[in-house]
């Protein structure tokens, strides 16, 4: 039984709508409508049908009665005051007819409460050959009962025999109910429109793009809550990384002033040949402090604007004949992304220039479609483990054959890649390449 339950509740979750709107409108819609349809019921079983038998039985009692008195006295004299006192005093308009043969049975209508419960009753009170005419949207309703001698016609007004102001009911709680929703949706839909906004800014949070102006906590308390909460939040955020980037950049200045007045005291110093490999060490060491710096600075200050893919690739071409390596490239979509231009460059660059390191032929692939960017990087060189893919994002990792060694050896280059996809709202992933070294595939929002 559990595991039917939670195949019940799968099969539920998956055709579920995945918007909170239209779920709303669910939760509200549908035990209106479960109500209506339990009210509904037990209208149409206790009271429609209930009222229509009694209506049906006391027409059939008139109709016995008069058939009693016809029967009582046959004269033909007193056929004028039976009908008579069934015109005034019953309502009935009667006839007797010549002893013919009764209509052949007409057409059932599909759904008649009064075609069944006045044949029900002609059947139990009068037991005997009779026609009755239902159909139609007719006010009278006709009834033929046969006679030893002659046949008695009969025509009843529908409403003696029926309920027949039973769609009032239903006319006002369908028309209550319709009434409901027009007020309730667009009250729900002014409910939920905050709940919208605070996930538009948290979404252009997370991918670095700047929140929307008209952004301000709205709504009921717990959404004005959640929205003081996200604008804390991302001030503190802010405040954190302004400090970081300032901070980084007294020490970058600090460094680089130390090691400018190493060089210049190495050039002063003249052309000896031990002093090779110290500016070798000055110039790896600055490689590696631009390196960490960049790392940890990040590119969470710049706005985003337009980065042109198709112009990025051609630069791509003309590095590509400088370290000879065989390039091959395409574009599917507009070449216009939105994104932080000079962080994504740094992510491209660091994926292809793995590529063009470690490989001699490269593919870059970018499709950009419905507000999303994937880029496919090909190439044919050692690869990577599938254990190690995900070991060589983190910073400071470097394997034997790393793949993620920048010039520098500091193995930042994926960590750095990674880092600018994810504050973008995107992720990198490895995997194996039909070129027969490593796939590197990139999705971002743009």
């Amino acid at each position: 039984m559990p595991k039917n339950w939670k195949r019940f509740w799968r099969l539920v979750s998956l055709y579920m709508p995945k918007r909170l709107y239209p779920r709303s409108l669910i939760i509200i819609i549908t035990p209106m409508i479960l109500l209506q349809s339990v009210v509904a019921f037990n209208f149409m079983e206790r009271h429609w049908q209930t009222v229509t038998l009694r209506l049906s039985q006391a027409v059939t009692r008139d109709i016995a009665a008069i058939i009693d008195m016809i029967e009582t006295y046959p004269h033909d004299d007193d056929y004028a005051n039976v009908i008579r006192i069934a015109q005034d005093r019953l309502s009935l308009k009667i006839d007797l007819l010549p002893p013919d043969p009764l209509p052949p049975p007409g057409p059932k209508p599909f759904f008649s409460i009064l075609d069944q419960i006045l044949s029900s009753e002609i059947t139990r009170q009068i037991n005997r050959p009779f026609w009755i005419d239902t159909v139609g949207n007719s006010n009278i309703v006709e009834v033929r009962i046969q006679l030893e001698n002659k046949v008695l016609r009969v025509f009843v007004r529908r409403s003696q025999a029926y309920a027949s102001n039973t769609h009032i009911f239903l006319i006002w709680m369908v028309g209550t109910s319709l009434v409901l929703l027009v007020i309730a949706i667009p009250f729900l839909r002014n409910q939920i429109r905050p709940i919208l906004a605070l996930a538009e800014a948290a979404e252009s949070f997370g991918k670095g793009r700047p929140m929307p102006r008209d952004f301000r906590p709205r709504g009921a308390e717990e959404v004005r809550r959640a929205g003081f909460a996200f604008i804390q939040m991302r001030e503190r955020i802010e405040r954190q990384i302004e400090q970081r980037t300032a901070m980084l950049t007294g020490v970058s200045h600090d460094l680089r002033t130390i090691l400018t007045r190493f060089r210049l005291q190495l050039a002063l110093s003249g052309k000896k040949p031990d002093l090779a490999a110290l500016n070798q060490d000055i110039d790896d060491m600055q490689s590696m402090l631009e390196g960490y710096l960049e790392f940890a600075r990040g590119e969470a200050s710049e706005d985003p604007g337009r980065f042109d893919l198709d112009a990025y690739f051609h630069q791509l071409g003309e590095e590509a004949k400088l370290r000879e390596r065989k390039l091959a490239t395409s574009l599917v979509g507009d070449r216009d992304i939105h994104v932080r231009p000079n962080a994504f460059s740094r992510l491209l660059a660091n994926i292809t220039g793995n590529a063009f390191r470690y490989a001699k032929e490269v593919r870059v692939n970018a499709t950009h479609t419905r507000g999303s960017l994937t880029v496919v990087v090909d190439d044919n060189g050692p690869g990577i483990p599938p254990e190690k893919r995900e070991e060589v994002f983190k910073p400071f990792v470097r394997l034997d054959e790393a793949r993620n060694l920048d010039a520098s050896g500091t193995g930042l280059g994926l960590a750095i890649a990674r880092d600018i996809a994810r504050s973008h709202g995107g992720d990198i992933t490895l995997d194996d390449s039909p070129l027969g070294g490593l796939r590197a595939i990139i999705k971002v929002p743009a």
